[in-house]
């Protein structure tokens, strides 16, 4: 089997656990079946945009090519930094990608990934950026009318807990559960007068406080890593090992882990 990587698909089972597929080129290979298994995949040299196809030498913002990262709105720096959006400013590379991912509801959440940390995703993404970033409990906070408006209340709140996730800890295993009903009461008064700042720009339907539950997450782990070594295809292309887990977007094999996120885009071919 030889393909594309893509980012691996996940999906939250009704008893909160999570189910991953790795699509492979055409292919979508289930991976919970797999764990306690050796698995084995070679890095071909092939690197394809996933946005025009073309060959590339090099992957940017995860699996474009130079021209496509340069010219492509889902690349710009204001998809790091939302709160930079300038949408409204008539400046959007595509204004209708634009109005379809930034003009639309987002939400504003806390979790329990490496630590207590804020994020935002879109309403389209729940749960499934929770997972990508390893979360084991999450909780949705805010709803804001749009991406920087996310990025506004986030960057309020990442005044006071962090807004990334120390990926290595995460890796190492799950961390102890927190009350984030909790910490949410505590941090939203410490940030109520940028919240009516936000409202006051914007409007008073801007920011939507949420009464939420809890949703918790489990990864399909065996046993986490006790030392992080990491493979990398641009300098060794094949990997191998028995699969003993799987969180966020990463494999944890007995010989290392691999963040399959990081090398989208890359061809590579399925060894027996």
């Amino acid at each position: 089997m030889i393909g594309t990587l893509s980012k691996m698909k996940s999906s939250l089972t009704q008893n909160n656990s999570v189910e991953y597929n790795l699509p492979i080129g055409e292919h979508l290979v289930p991976l919970n079946p797999l764990l306690g298994k050796h698995i084995a995949f070679k890095h071909t040299g092939q690197i394809f945009c996933s946005s025009c196809g073309k060959k590339t030498k090099k992957s940017f913002s995860q699996g474009h090519c130079f021209r496509c990262m340069q010219k492509l709105a889902s690349c710009d720096m204001c998809i790091l930094k939302p709160e930079t959006c300038h949408f409204a400013q008539g400046t959007c590379r595509e204004p209708e990608w634009g109005e379809q991912n930034c003009m639309i509801p987002h939400f504003v959440y806390l979790s329990n990934t490496s630590g207590l940390k804020v994020g935002i995703t879109r309403h389209s993404q729940v749960p499934t950026r929770w997972i990508d970033q390893g979360a084991t409990q999450a909780l949705p906070i805010f709803k804001v009318n749009t991406r920087l408006q996310s990025g506004l209340v986030e960057t309020a709140l990442g005044e006071f807990i962090a807004d990334k996730t120390n990926w290595r800890a995460m890796l190492k295993g799950n961390n102890e559960s927190m009350d984030l009903k909790q910490h949410a009461n505590e941090l939203i008064p410490q940030i109520a007068a940028r919240l009516e700042q936000i409202q006051l720009e914007f409007g008073e339907e801007a920011v939507q406080q949420l009464e939420e539950d809890i949703v918790n997450i489990d990864y399909p782990v065996d046993q986490f890593p006790t030392k992080i070594t990491s493979f990398n295809l641009d300098k060794h292309p094949e990997v191998s090992g028995i699969l003993q887990g799987i969180k966020g977007q990463y494999l944890l094999l007995d010989t290392g882990v691999i963040n399959i996120r990081k090398f989208t885009s890359y061809e590579i071919e399925m060894l027996d």
